[in-house]
């Protein structure tokens, strides 16, 4: 029998995404990650690289290991003590990122911690997406996804706020965001809001984290039948049995390359309105709140579509906007819209990147809530944990095709708007493959 938690339990596991959200917005994304490559390492370039092959690293470490961690949580049943052993992982690397000091000759204990930081994120999320069918109804799945989702996005925006307006300073004024004095006396020269942003992401999580943990119900923990061994010859059993679940495994195919496709869009956005667009680095941050408020909205909006329509609907919807999306933005420059010429100086060109980035962040987000509901529908309940760590592996498995993609058209085109264009057939492949998914799953999913 599955817990069933009452409404402040499925509050507490919506505010996971709160807690969690500031290491992706804060720290991988606006603040910390460009802060290493440009002060902390020996030179922007050498700190890419670095970055790079961190993440890289810890990547592959999650792809492999996310399945076999799921699989032994469900062997185990709870999923709370797995969520609390990775939070202690992530809270340790938040916190360490204080170290980076600008101009810093050996780096290496700056990627550990970072490298932590990004693994116990993953993991904790994929356990608790796992607890999402035990605290709800199958009919309200969607909706609650589509509001945890949306209020991630919203805690990321806070965080930001927060980070860029009290506490990170202008090395030249001295002065944040809101023209303030930097609190706690974090000194700009030192980088010391950029570093202190570690530990403020990790008391964030601490704070925010905990009505999951006080509030929502957990299955009860079993000890028959558990271990490595059983959970790992479930998991092979399952990973062979693929072939005999259509939907299951045409969903995990589909699902990694149109999140391949997003994550190119994000990754990609501001460089693109940077280069093509000549775009400062404040109108870039702006373009991304924007964004991150559209990705908000649409995440809650979407989550109420999932409700009523089912969650293939909403990301067959959102991939073919996205699409247009791409196309649009390839035929855009600063002397045309849409392939056609322009008057010199016109505002036009920024008001279509910026309605762009709004149906990106919407779709984005509801596109991201639909997912994790379609894939509860494609899996039993007592595999929940593992089919989760199957997606976080077809999430990572294939994160280098946009990336590699975009960098191999561009530099054979020299064209930055040509560069982009492999994130159109990526999204188009989804979608072709999203045909053989059954909106309500395999005949002997857990309904």
């Amino acid at each position: 029998m599955t817990a069933r938690s009452e409404a402040k339990g499925i509050w507490g596991w919506m505010l996971f995404d709160w807690a969690s959200q500031p290491f992706h917005t804060v720290l991988l994304t606006f603040v910390f990650g460009p802060y290493f490559a440009t002060r902390v390492a020996a030179d922007p370039v050498a700190g890419q690289a670095a970055w790079g092959w961190m993440l890289g690293a810890a990547g592959i470490g999650i792809a492999f290991l996310a399945p076999v961690m799921g699989a032994l949580a469900d062997s185990y049943g709870a999923r709370k003590p797995w969520i609390a052993a990775f939070s202690v992982v992530y809270i340790v690397g938040a916190t360490g990122l204080w170290v980076a000091a600008p101009g810093l000759e050996d780096v290496t204990m700056v990627l550990i911690f970072f490298a932590l930081a990004l693994i116990g994120a993953e993991f904790a999320t994929v356990f608790t997406n796992a607890m999402l069918p035990e605290i709800t109804t199958r009919d309200d799945v969607g909706r609650v996804s589509g509001s945890g989702w949306a209020m991630g996005y919203w805690g990321g925006l806070a965080s930001l706020v927060i980070v860029l307006g009290l506490m990170v300073g202008n090395v030249e004024s001295g002065r944040t965001l809101f023209g303030l004095v930097p609190i706690l006396g974090l000194d700009p020269v030192v980088g010391a809001g950029e570093r202190a942003a570690g530990p403020f992401s990790a008391l964030w999580y601490v704070v925010f984290v905990l009505p999951l943990f006080i509030w929502t119900r957990d299955l009860p923990f079993r000890k028959v039948g558990a271990g490595v061994g059983p959970a790992l010859k479930e998991l092979g059993a399952t990973i062979r049995g693929l072939g005999a679940r259509r939907s299951f495994a045409s969903y995990l195919g589909s699902s990694m390359l149109y999140r391949d496709a997003l994550n190119g869009l994000y990754a990609f956005g501001g460089i693109y309105a940077g280069g093509v667009l000549g775009w400062t680095i404040i109108q870039i941050g702006i373009f991304g709140l924007f964004t991150v408020v559209t990705g908000a909205i649409g995440a809650w909006f979407g989550g109420r579509c999932d409700r009523r329509f089912g969650p293939k609907p909403v990301i067959t919807l959102c991939i073919v906007a996205l699409t247009i999306v791409c196309i649009v933005v390839v035929l855009t420059t600063p002397t045309s819209v849409l392939g056609m010429p322009i008057t010199e100086g016109s505002g036009l060109p920024t008001l279509v990147f910026y309605i762009c980035g709004s149906v990106i962040g919407a779709c984005g987000g509801a596109l991201q809530a639909a997912s994790r509901t379609l894939l509860v529908r494609q899996s039993p309940a007592d595999q929940m944990g593992q089919s989760f760590g199957l997606y976080a592996l077809a999430g990572k498995a294939t994160a280098f095709i946009a990336p590699l993609s975009i960098a191999w058209v561009t530099m054979e085109t020299g064209s930055q708007q040509i560069g982009v264009t492999p994130l159109v057939f990526l999204f188009l492949a989804g979608l072709v493959v999203l045909y053989w998914v059954d909106p309500d799953g395999e005949p002997d999913a857990s309904q």
